[in-house]
């Protein structure tokens, strides 16, 4: 299934999305809202199910034509939001570049931070920050939304947990970031409102390239119309989704609705590209003994996408310009 959330209201309002992208009907009799749909989801998915089958093969009379621009992200706000660092070799590059050493622990202890989650972006929506200074940068990652899941949950029943899947734009000020660290409790103001993409699916429409626990295509990623990355998201990602389930789920419980990310998609391969600002610039550090490329500004276009072997896109694109925040008075 293709799912997404309309504008309308704090919570949005469901609608089933055709697996072309083409076209949507509403589901909100169904269940009002996405999370309402997760929280009783092993009721609800197979009335969702058959009428998003009915939506594909043309019988819904009353199905329109489906806008991005018209849609929140799928949860616009969730009761977790948790983002890991599911590819190492990003984080050893990251580190290398400042000289530091990074713990063996790092290749099978996942990394993970719990960020905010009552304002995230909607997939068209502007950017909007106060100063260029902070370091703007985008990243381009995959996200899971589970059902209830148990505390402790072994790895090999995580799985079962994963409903959904979407893109993020995990929005990161790379200049705030080392005083925040420095101080020895994470992030806060370095992590903005995310972004999500305006469809998330269900892992079957992934196919074959639903695999392990991981999906195994491009994450393509655009800044001002020109190709900046194509990692592929499967080839090296250390940890798997339903490692990173359990291991969020080791000391508390998950709430339906709960978004775990996959940290910023990256292969060892460079000549596909990165899905951050950050590692390009860290990749120049180690050729050139500085950084060339410049943090995102005011006016930049970003733009995040995935596609399936075909050429369709899957999940719609995260499609944003970054745009200077001016507070009301």
């Amino acid at each position: 299934m293709k799912l997404a959330s309309l504008n309308r209201g704090r919570d949005g309002e469901l609608v089933l999305v055709s697996r072309n992208l083409e076209r949507a009907v509403a589901a909100n009799d169904i269940a009002p809202t996405l999370q309402a749909a997760l929280d009783d989801w092993a009721q609800v998915a197979p009335r969702l199910q058959e009428r998003y089958q009915a939506l594909n093969d043309g019988q819904c009379s009353e199905a329109f034509d489906f806008q991005p621009e018209d849609c929140a992200s799928p949860l616009p706000r969730a009761y977790h939001w948790a983002d890991g660092s599911a590819y190492v070799n990003h984080v050893e590059l990251v580190r290398k570049a400042r000289g530091a050493e990074m713990p063996e622990s790092f290749w099978h202890d996942p990394l993970m931070y719990q960020g905010g989650s009552d304002t995230f972006l909607a997939p068209t929506a502007p950017i909007r920050l106060a100063d260029e200074a902070w370091g703007i940068d985008l990243e381009a990652e995959l996200a899971i939304i589970t059902d209830d899941v148990a505390m402790g949950i072994a790895v090999e029943a995580a799985e079962a947990h994963i409903q959904l899947l979407m893109l993020v734009n995990d929005v990161s000020l790379r200049n705030l970031i080392p005083g925040e660290l420095a101080k020895g409790f994470g992030f806060y103001q370095a992590k903005p409102s995310s972004s999500f993409s305006p469809v998330a699916i269900t892992p079957d429409e992934l196919g074959d390239d639903w695999q392990g626990g991981k999906v195994h295509l491009d994450m393509v990623s655009h800044i001002n119309g020109e190709l900046f990355g194509r990692p592929n998201a499967g080839i090296d990602m250390t940890f798997d989704f339903p490692t990173l389930v359990a291991h969020a789920a080791k000391t508390r419980a998950l709430g339906a609705g709960t978004i775990i990310g996959s940290g910023t998609v990256s292969n060892y391969d460079r000549s596909r590209g990165s899905a951050c600002l950050a590692e390009k610039r860290m990749l120049e550090v180690l050729e050139h003994g500085e950084a060339r490329t410049p943090f995102l500004k005011f006016g930049d276009r970003v733009r995040i996408e995935m596609f399936d072997r075909d050429g369709g896109s899957l999940f719609g694109a995260i499609d944003q310009i970054v745009e200077c925040y001016a507070p009301s008075e």
